[in-house]
């Protein structure tokens, strides 16, 4: 896996507060990549999984560490279009700090590495930013620093045998000479094709 150690969140934190703050009223019902989710889901999911990854950089462990992401449906905030922002910006700055990288932390009740908890957050942001996208209809343009990270570790859990390949779901095939993003798309168990109209 590539070294994220010295990784800025912040300009994929940013791609994915422009596509949010992209998203009318109208489409929170309409439905995404992610079978479980409807587009105000997945917001819900990246305010909460913000401030937990948020308190894993700042070693800040309690209930929003504590917590599995499979506990609760995620809950769309009521004032999420001013929360998601600042959260996402909080999320960033807490990266910033090499200490965030070093040493042990919590996310969704693990205790893992800073190391892999900020790819696991980088993965997180480039993915799900690329679910809201391709929901709502928006151009996707990921920090390419980020993308390189996310497929990385996508790529190393795909080939970790005790994972049973993938980590959000069985690995989609994707050309070898297809773009990274698909790529990376393809890893995290999606199909780079996908489009509202032709899912299911």
């Amino acid at each position: 896996m590539t070294d994220t150690t010295t990784l800025d969140l912040g300009p994929q934190t940013h791609v994915v507060a422009r596509l949010a703050a992209g998203v009318p009223d109208a489409r929170l019902a309409d439905r995404t990549p992610c079978p479980e989710y409807a587009v105000g889901d997945l917001l819900g999911h990246l305010a909460s999984l913000a401030v937990a990854f948020r308190d894993a950089g700042r070693k800040d462990l309690g209930p929003t560490t504590d917590t599995a992401p499979g506990a609760a449906a995620p809950s769309l905030p009521a004032g999420w279009r001013e929360e998601l922002p600042r959260v996402l910006g909080e999320l960033a700055e807490a990266w910033r700090d090499p200490a965030a990288w070093t040493g042990m932390t919590r996310a969704g009740g693990v205790d893992l590495p800073g190391d892999i908890a900020g790819a696991v957050a980088v993965d997180e942001l480039v993915i799900h930013g690329w679910d809201l996208a391709r929901a709502t209809g928006q151009e996707y343009l990921p920090d390419q620093a980020a993308l390189r990270a996310s497929h990385a570790f996508l790529l190393a859990a795909a080939q970790d045998e005790s994972r049973g390949g993938g980590i959000f779901g069985a690995v989609v095939p994707v050309p070898d000479d297809a773009p990274l993003l698909d790529r990376a798309v393809g890893l995290s168990g999606r199909d780079p094709g996908w489009t509202p109209l032709t899912s299911p």
